[in-house]
């Protein structure tokens, strides 16, 4: 099979990554934006799907399908780590020292022996405000766990929580709180209306642009 003119990018990641249909507005993953801050050499491919960890995409066989498209030079962009921490759902549930830290190295691996590059991103930060005044990360073993792989596989990184916290903290609680799910119901802190996964998709692009990758500089912002 002849090399696409473009690079993908594919997407893995939860329902803070993925892409909606119309009907779900003004609900929306990051992943359906990111493309407006890359140029046309790039193109995304948005598998993400919502309720999903690490382990469940793997064992539904969707990092396989990946696998199965992903080509020479492409991308495969991992966040893992909200369903990964269900402790309640313990279909979902990883820990983050053993079983989450191996279903990523599957990424990783799976990527590279087909010749493509892997990145991983932390978990995004919800809206969750603390009594001293600032958001507060909801998964810092998961994080850190990421980051040990990371290290361990000399893997690029994208530490989105850290990023998304400084954004919120930089804004404030009343502006933070539209990007999120509960300005319109009252109820979710976790999920993004459009306006918060746009904001998302740019962190992530800007992020992108620094870590001297080889799609560096074809992003747009």
């Amino acid at each position: 099979m002849s090399k696409r003119p473009t690079t993908a990018i594919y997407l893995a990641g939860d329902s803070t990554v993925q892409t909606y249909k119309e009907e779900a507005a003004p609900q929306a993953g990051w992943g359906q934006f990111i493309p407006r801050y890359f140029s046309d050499k790039v193109t995304f491919i948005n598998r993400a799907i919502g309720g999903r960890s690490s382990r469940t995409f793997v064992e539904e066989g969707r990092l396989e399908r990946i696998l199965d498209d992903i080509q020479p030079h492409d991308y495969l962009f991992v966040q893992m780590g909200h369903n990964d921490s269900s402790k309640n759902k313990p279909e979902r549930y990883t820990d983050p020292y053993t079983d989450y830290k191996r279903y990523l190295k599957m990424y990783i691996e799976g990527a590279r022996r087909r010749q493509a590059v892997p990145l991983l991103i932390t978990p995004v930060a919800r809206l969750h405000y603390s009594e001293n005044g600032e958001f507060m990360n909801d998964f810092p073993e998961y994080c850190d766990a990421m980051k040990q792989v990371a290290a361990e596989e000399d893997t690029a990184l994208i530490d989105l929580m850290d990023r998304s916290l400084q954004y919120y903290n930089a804004i404030g609680f009343d502006e933070a709180r539209t990007f999120f799910m509960v300005s319109v119901n009252g109820t979710d802190h976790t999920h993004f209306t459009a306006k918060g996964a746009d904001a998302v998709a740019r962190i992530v692009s800007q992020a992108v642009k620094e870590a001297g990758l080889t799609i560096s500089e074809e992003v747009t912002l």
